[in-house]
């Protein structure tokens, strides 16, 4: 495996879900472990990419309706890559005061990721903290220069939050966040959720990817509202990825349904 010279020390032999998802978009920032984890997904489930690009354009259509609310600065937690369909192209295209911070545990994904927004490190940051301590998160240095907590602030959670267990409470980190932020801002989550018809298949490419990656804690509907504790749900409220706002002419109508949950809430 070619080992670039800014990844020096990192073992890339383990796939990495941030890395393995910018594959399935498309993406050029993964390597070998990854594209191979990927392949074998798609060999049990050749819809994973349709999983992935829909979840991508749940994240664009989220971002949008935000700035619509008059929300311009957002903390991207768990972004992985800022790749195929990035935040700060969505906000900074829609206006030039934006600001964006992405936060990743990975630290590759850090690395590629501080690489690839070098050139608008003014407006957009990038910290390694893990979504799971909020204080460290709110209080990097990164953070604290470019978003203002007197101001509204989007809290995206985007495919993510299927990582984290039940053990390590969810819902009590969430609420930090949604406790540092002000009125006014909002809260973006999609979230795995159980297939409707669990085949074979679907059990095989879970399998693969508990045992090469992280392992995936899926949720029921109910589970994902409960996540939204203090937010005022945005129509429609928690529903199929597919579901929420879709785009006219998306050609998702009769699609087969994607097992993904999405939200997104404003705080009152």
């Amino acid at each position: 495996m070619d080992q670039p010279p800014w990844a020096e020390g990192i073992d890339l032999s383990r796939p990495s879900p941030a890395r393995v998802y910018d594959y399935l978009l498309g993406g050029g920032h993964n390597f070998a472990s990854d594209r191979a984890l990927a392949e074998r997904m798609l060999a049990t489930e050749p819809d994973a990419r349709r999983w992935a690009a829909a979840n991508r354009g749940f994240l664009g259509r989220a971002v949008e309706a935000l700035l619509d609310a008059g929300v311009r600065q957002f903390i991207d937690l768990g972004a992985g890559i800022p790749t195929v369909g990035n935040v700060h192209d969505i906000a900074l295209g829609a206006t030039s005061d934006a600001r964006v911070v992405y936060v990743d545990v990975d630290q590759v994904a850090v690395t590629h990721s501080r690489h690839l927004v070098a050139d608008v490190s003014d407006r957009v940051g990038v910290v390694q903290a893990d979504l799971r301590a909020p204080a460290a998160v709110l209080g990097d240095p990164v953070t604290r220069r470019l978003i203002d907590f007197d101001r509204p602030v989007g809290v995206l959670m985007v495919a993510v939050l299927h990582f984290v267990p039940d053990a390590d409470d969810p819902c009590g980190f969430l609420a930090a966040y949604r406790d540092a932020v002000p009125s006014g801002s909002g809260l973006v989550i999609s979230h795995m959720s159980y297939p409707a018809k669990m085949t074979d298949e679907v059990k095989e490419t879970v399998k693969t990817y508990n045992s090469s990656a992280a392992p995936l804690t899926f949720r029921t509907r109910a589970e994902v509202e409960a996540l939204f504790a203090g937010w005022w749900l945005m129509d429609p409220g928690v529903v199929p990825v597919l579901q929420w706002r879709p785009p006219a002419g998306s050609g998702d109508a009769g699609a087969p349904e994607i097992p993904g949950l999405v939200g997104v809430a404003t705080k009152a």
